[in-house]
């Protein structure tokens, strides 16, 4: 099989315009082109739609990430192809890859095989120069934070309780910890200071969040940057920064769209970290989706103890958008994995291991059913190791929970491969839900008692424990008046722990809190518990060294 950049490569695309106008409706003067094969749709035109009614919203999630990968951005675009294909009006929506990652381990974030979204390379690389402008405003904060600082510091800012960093959008573990100011007089106060990446940025959050300049404004202005020498908060509004960050971000809040391999349309806005933040595509891409389409295909980070909760309890609380399915990804190696298999022995037929593994995708069930109230389909991600008994044995196991599982071949098959599974959810959002739609804790809950029950409720916990530092920051987070907001936590994706060796669905163990941050402008505290990285580095081979530009002008080995 060719490879996924041969794949693209070899994709005869239609022109941006003719996929808006025939597959959504949008008129070409809606559209802000960025050459033939990507665009911006108008918020302005978006606004007008309000009075649409909203499509039906099927959220992809999964069991606990393993290391070989479930495909759970394969399946989005194979289940999008899949409806469009059967003739419903469908379009995706996806978080846009971060060159971090690209570069790095990870590789590229549009889809595999043949069910990818496309142009590859433009939507893996620069594309629409998002991401540098997001850059570009957090930066120009961080300077007028240092800038204010040195021109005599009229707020009283205590420079020892600055939270703000810079960021940048590619791997460097040497620009964690910094120094910044050296040189004299003339270069300002020295002070530590450090860098994250662009996708770890409150401010990427806040993007994804908004849906108008004015509430991307007021957004902005809330940031809170430090405190002053009398213990008060300190934003981006008091140093004036708001409006000019709101100025740089302008064309960038308008949607993204391209299109899949088989021409369907997919909105690809946004990248928010999936553990500091809340991992999910934008607000306004998901809203429009919905506005324009009879179903929008979205996808939320990680497992869904983590990417799915994120996605009800943040994205949903604060849009009021709901979900009417959840396709939770399953993979027959994964399950092999949860059940105690060697990474390296995955390859072999295992039933016992696969029935050992269900512990794992049965919580996640419960999760998605019990807390979140969503019903929900398996979709069996199929790869060429998979026996024909394991995959019979997962579709039983998780008939006995009482959901249907569908395998699907949308890697090599493209849409086709996934048309059992689109008839699936077609299935089940006719069908009366017997769920209600719910959050894991209620707005009214202290800071303490929602991190309690995401711990006790999700991950099977019995108790939550805090560094001192952290108890007594969530503390002032409550006092200066911020208890009320969501909380976000961050910790390993490959486990209901926080050890990420801890395989299957482990209950009793404790969760540990070890951080506390506010991010009063995205609207959530976010609650580390385990080590956490915000600026990742390159592995000892990184991903940088096997792409190349040819003479002719092609990308190669992106992945």
């Amino acid at each position: 099989m060719l490879s996924d950049i041969e794949i693209a490569n070899a994709a005869d695309l239609r022109p941006i315009r003719d996929v808006a106008a025939e597959t959504l409706g949008i008129a070409e003067e809606h559209l802000s082109p960025y050459g033939r094969h990507k665009a911006k749709v108008d918020l302005g035109y978006l606004a007008g739609l309000a009075d649409r009614p909203l499509g039906r919203l099927i959220l992809v999630t999964a069991l606990s990430p393993t290391p070989p990968g479930e495909g759970k951005t394969t399946t989005t675009v194979g289940l999008t192809d899949a409806l469009h294909g059967l003739g419903h009006r469908t379009v995706a929506c996806l978080r846009e890859p971060s060159m971090g990652p690209v570069f790095g381990m990870k590789g590229g974030a549009a889809g595999g095989g043949y069910s990818q979204v496309v142009p590859m390379t433009d939507i893996n690389l620069h594309f629409t120069g998002d991401f540098a402008a997001i850059a570009a405003a957090n930066n120009l904060l961080a300077a007028l934070i240092d800038n204010h600082v040195h021109h005599g510091n009229a707020l009283d800012l205590d420079t020892r309780t600055i939270t703000w960093r810079r960021v940048l959008d590619v791997n460097d573990r040497a620009l964690r910890e910094v120094v910044v100011g050296l040189g004299g007089h003339a270069n300002g106060f020295p002070r530590e200071d450090g860098f994250d990446i662009v996708v770890a940025s409150e401010l990427m959050a806040i993007f994804c969040l908004t849906e108008s300049w004015a509430d991307l404004k007021r957004r902005i202005g809330d940031i809170v940057i430090g405190y002053n020498r009398s213990a008060a908060p300190v934003t981006a509004r008091d140093l004036q920064a708001d409006g000019a960050m709101a100025a740089l971000l302008r064309d960038a809040l308008a949607p993204n769209l391209v299109q899949t391999l088989e021409g369907a349309p997919a909105f690809v806005h946004g990248g928010p970290f999936a553990n500091i933040a809340h991992g999910c595509s934008s607000v306004a891409a998901t809203r429009a989706g919905l506005r324009l389409a009879d179903y929008v295909v979205t996808e939320a980070v990680f497992g869904a103890d983590l990417g799915a909760e994120k996605f009800v309890d943040i994205k949903c609380r604060k849009s009021g958008l709901r979900p009417d399915v959840a396709v939770v990804v399953a993979t027959v190696r994964a399950l092999k994995y949860h059940g105690g298999v060697a990474l390296a022995d995955l390859g072999t037929e295992d039933l016992a291991a696969v029935e050992a593994g269900m512990v794992n995708l049965r919580r996640h069930l419960a999760n998605v059913r019990g807390v979140y109230g969503i019903p929900c389909v398996v979709a069996v991600n199929r790869f060429p190791t998979d026996t024909d008994a394991e995959v019979a044995r997962v579709v039983d196991l998780v008939a006995a929970e009482g959901v249907r599982a569908f395998p699907a071949t949308h890697f090599a098959d493209g849409g086709a491969g996934a048309q059992d599974l689109a008839r699936g959810v077609l299935e089940v959002l006719d069908e009366p839900s017997e769920f209600t739609f719910s959050y894991t804790y209620d707005d009214g809950a202290t800071l303490t008692e929602k991190v309690e029950a995401i711990a006790t409720r999700l991950y099977g916990a019995s108790l939550v424990t805090w560094d001192a530092p952290a108890r007594r920051r969530l503390e002032r987070i409550e006092h200066d008046g911020y208890g009320a907001l969501p909380v976000c936590v961050a910790k390993t994706q490959y486990s209901f722990t926080t050890d990420p060796a801890a395989v299957g669905a482990p209950t009793g163990h404790e969760i540990h809190v070890r951080e506390v941050r506010l991010s009063a402008g995205a609207g959530f505290v976010v609650v580390v518990c385990g080590d956490m990285m915000t600026m990742p580095g390159l592995p000892a081979v990184p991903a940088a060294g096997r792409i190349d530009l040819a003479d002719d002008g092609t990308i190669l080995g992106l992945s």
